[in-house]
């Protein structure tokens, strides 16, 4: 991964006036919206069924599909946004936040409406309508997207203004779909109450199932719809499902309904499935983790994962150096003591393996050496094999956690590369001095980790604390600023070194470099040394607070705060 640029995403504290404010406006209007759909006078006749008609199956059907719904939706809603607004928590706070916030405000609307008119027709009338908005969701965001995405390829002519509001807009989209699901629990309570007496124990049953369908919505899309169907397509297959219960509850009157599952069939079925409009897009995919896309310009390919600011994986099959990060990771044994010979690698491991860039580049310099190669994400694995030629025979590919998967293996290696960014973040587990004492109990005497760590021009808390976590560990340290991006590495060796021990074995001995890529990145790599900060944050186990120090780069990177990085005009 190269030049990793953070964007911060801005998240408004929704204070009490402003939630009493929202509820009010919502249910005004909400009402006002429901009175349209369903006829005023089925709303204001409330003797029209009686709620000890109403099928009690059919209640705790409606009401377990709503809630699986509303959570799927949910999930879906961070994996809508991921290919624009990545990945960071900032993005989760907000949509968890204002969809927490609609069922609120659906709760008090579902209530206030199933008072004026507990009848069956209006409440399974709601569903169908809140099924069919959640459908639309995907339709309707993605000219917003594509606005948001075209403001941020552009870091000279960054418009926050406009990425904010397309932001913000696109999840209004939520609000009323997510409003209408939240009407569905307290109106089955009002249908499903006979007597006062029975009160806590008809609402404690129905409040159960909506959050035993909750339970399976939060696997259903991870697990299964995502991969079958993408992100769209489990907006859609979720919405029909609901909608189908509905229309089939509300029997004959379901006929004016029922254009809405052929729109959004139709819809499905007619409208492109590509997000992206990348020039040289060869490849499209999601996964359970990422976004994924190959983009290829030039002859040479990229791999791009979420909002695609972030480069993780290059690959070119007529030149081996990709002038970027991974070749940074080449030069890693030589800051043991001189003359080091190519032959003293035995064995590498890569934490965060991606599309292959580095086991690529190590294969060639160092010859085939056995690399453990591991990544959590088993679709970009196949996708480095299709398009990056990830198929070295010495290449040795492990689906699974770095750290689990580093402290099962029996070896001993000369060199361990972390490239483990899930853009914005390094995963906190990665980052501790416990799991750098890990690596170390899985390097050979002459061992060297390098780590791959994202900064801006000016603010290098995260390489600091890298830095400062690994030198509690290791004898020596260092940290090399790799040039026009936005990364830095941090280098340990499990033996006292020298920093001069870099120049040392490309001066004395050029021997011992043989190979251009790693002559030229070691002479790079001697002009950008930078000092490490000793009053920087230790991580542990106990306290890595990575995620708060990654939103204080992105926020100080968007708004310039100090650094005069980006001018608000």
């Amino acid at each position: 991964m190269t030049g990793e640029i953070f964007y911060p995403r801005v998240a408004e504290t929704k204070t009490e006036a402003t939630f009493a404010l929202y509820s009010t406006l919502g249910e005004v209007t909400l009402l006002k919206l429901i009175s349209i759909i369903i006829p005023v006078a089925m709303i204001n006749n409330q003797a029209s069924i009686q709620p000890s008609a109403v099928s009690q199956r059919k209640l705790l059907s409606a009401v377990f599909l709503s809630g699986m719904t509303t959570l799927a939706v949910e999930l879906s809603a961070f994996r809508l946004f991921a290919p624009v607004f990545g990945t960071s928590n900032l993005i989760s706070a907000v949509v968890i936040g204002l969809i927490l916030l609609y069922l609120s405000a659906g709760y008090l609307i579902g209530g206030r409406l199933a008072d004026r008119s507990p009848n069956p027709i209006t409440f399974y009338r709601l569903i169908a309508w809140g099924a069919f908005l959640v459908g639309l969701i995907p339709f309707i965001a993605l000219p917003l997207l594509r606005l948001a995405r075209d403001s941020l390829q552009n870091l000279d002519d960054l418009n926050v203004a406009l990425i904010i509001l397309a932001f913000g807009v696109t999840l209004i989209l939520f609000a009323v779909p997510v409003t209408l699901l939240g009407c569905v629990s307290p109106f089955a309570v009002r249908l499903s109450m006979h007597h006062v007496e029975q009160a806590g124990h008809v609402s404690g049953r129905l409040y159960a199932v909506s959050t035993l369908g909750s339970f399976i919505g939060s696997f259903l899309p991870e697990l299964v719809l995502l991969d079958l169907f993408g992100t769209r397509g489990t907006f859609v297959v979720m919405a029909l499902v609901l909608l189908s219960i509905a229309l089939l509850f509300l029997g004959k009157r379901a006929l004016t309904l029922l254009w809405m599952p052929l729109v959004l069939i139709a819809l499905q079925l007619l409208f492109p499935v590509s997000f992206s409009q990348l020039s040289g897009t060869i490849y499209q995919g999601e996964s359970g983790y990422n976004y994924i896309q190959v983009v290829e310009r030039n002859g040479t390919r990229y791999l791009l994962l979420n909002e695609g600011q972030g480069i993780h994986s290059i690959y070119n099959p007529q030149q081996i150096a990709t002038n970027g990060t991974w070749d940074y990771f080449t030069i890693a044994p030589f800051f043991n003591a001189p003359p080091f010979k190519l032959t003293q690698v035995k064995r590498l491991a890569i934490v965060g393996l991606a599309g292959g860039s580095i086991s690529r580049l190590y294969s060639e310099i160092y010859g085939p050496l056995p690399i453990d190669g591991i990544e959590i994400d088993p679709k970009i694995a196949q996708v480095g094999r299709d398009y990056f030629d990830m198929n070295q025979p010495n290449l040795n590919v492990i689906i699974g956690d770095g750290r689990a998967a580093l402290a099962n293996s029996p070896y001993h290696y000369d060199v361990i590369a972390l490239d483990a960014f899930r853009v914005p973040y390094i995963p906190w587990h990665l980052t501790t001095r416990e799991f750098m004492q890990e690596l170390r109990d899985h390097l050979t005497d002459t061992g060297v980790i390098a780590i791959n760590v994202g900064r801006t021009r000016t603010d290098y808390q995260m390489v600091d604390a890298m830095a400062q976590t690994a030198a509690s560990v290791f004898p020596s340290v260092y940290i090399i600023d790799v040039p026009g991006t936005f990364n830095s590495i941090v280098y340990a060796t499990n033996q006292p070194t020298s920093f001069d021990n870099l120049r040392a074995n490309l001066d004395a001995n050029l021997a011992a470099m043989p190979h251009p890529v790693l002559r030229h990145t070691a002479e790079q790599a001697l002009a950008k040394q930078r000092p490490l900060n000793p009053d920087a944050l230790i991580f542990t186990d106990d306290r890595a607070p990575v995620e708060r120090l990654t939103n204080e780069i992105m926020l100080n990177f968007l708004f310039g705060l100090g650094s005069g990085e980006i001018k608000l005009q």
